[in-house]
Order: C-alpha cells, then sequence, then structure tokens
C-alpha cells in the first residue's frame, strides 16, 4: 500500500474513532446528560471569564440562533448561566457554573490523555513533524471548509 492510500485509510479511520470515543468519553461518569456538542460549547466558554454570545458562536463556527439553542439546554442542565453585561444591558454573556467547571476539566483530561498517547513513542523532531503535518491538515480543512483563522 503506497503513503496515500496508507494515509487516507488512517486519517478516515482516525476521524471516526475520534467522534466515537469522543461521545463515549463524554456520555461516562456524571455527565451522561451531555452531548458532544454540549461539551464543545463548554470548551469554547472561559473557564473563569463570561464571554458574549457573539464571540464563543465566531469561535464554534455557528451561528448566534444556533449557540442559543445549545446554551438554552446546558443552562437547563446546569452547566452554563447567563447575565447581562454591566456596560451595555443588551448584551447576554454566558459563563461556567461550578458544574460546567468541573465538566470542561474532564474533557480536558480526556484530551490531555489523548495528546499524551500521540506524542508517547516520538522523539523531539518526530513531535515536531507531526505538529507541522498535523498544522497542514488543519489549515487544508481552514481552506476547504472556509472556517474562521481563530475557530478551534
Amino acid at each position: 500500500m503506497d503513503i496515500t492510500s496508507t494515509l487516507n485509510e488512517v486519517l478516515v479511520k482516525l476521524f471516526r474513532e475520534i467522534n466515537t470515543i469522543e461521545e463515549r468519553a463524554v456520555k461516562t461518569g456524571e455527565y451522561k446528560e451531555l452531548t458532544v456538542n454540549d461539551m464543545h460549547v463548554i470548551e469554547a466558554i472561559d473557564i473563569y471569564d463570561a464571554k458574549n454570545m457573539t464571540t464563543v458562536a465566531k469561535q464554534l463556527s455557528v451561528t448566534t440562533g444556533t449557540l442559543t439553542i445549545s446554551v438554552n439546554s446546558l443552562v437547563k442542565k446546569g452547566y452554563v448561566e447567563r447575565t447581562r453585561s454591566e456596560e451595555d444591558r443588551r448584551v447576554v454573556l454566558i459563563s461556567l457554573t461550578e458544574k460546567g467547571r468541573s465538566a470542561h476539566a474532564q474533557h480536558r483530561r480526556f484530551h490531555q490523555q489523548m495528546i499524551d498517547a500521540i506524542v508517547k513513542d516520538l522523539d523531539e523532531q518526530e513531535q515536531v513533524i507531526l505538529e507541522k503535518a498535523l498544522s497542514n491538515l488543519n489549515q487544508f480543512f481552514r481552506t476547504v471548509g472556509k472556517l474562521p483563522q481563530d475557530a478551534q
């Protein structure tokens, strides 16, 4: 099998498996009521400082209306709270509750375990090459999908 076929097969399987495993990781323990989408919204909200809805929507590359639906659900579940900006009462700020920060921390641990597994047997030079390859892939997705440069 040539490198193109091998990389294609590995990437297709990897994307599928990451989604499946992340879904399972989110559904364990005390956070069973959360979806992967919920977790991505939680992740986009700053752990300590409130953010406005527009900023979070841009970061997630969704509309404010789409984010509102997710935030409504997360407010009901007790992970997010809304407040009005003191400077401009028209602006709605969202922040994580203690429960939301706890879910965020669990998800960060999952991501850290994933990164640790990826670099486990790589020397420093191989890590640099991997970082470059993944950055190239990320840039390709941004170009093809026309994602904003700051979306993560």
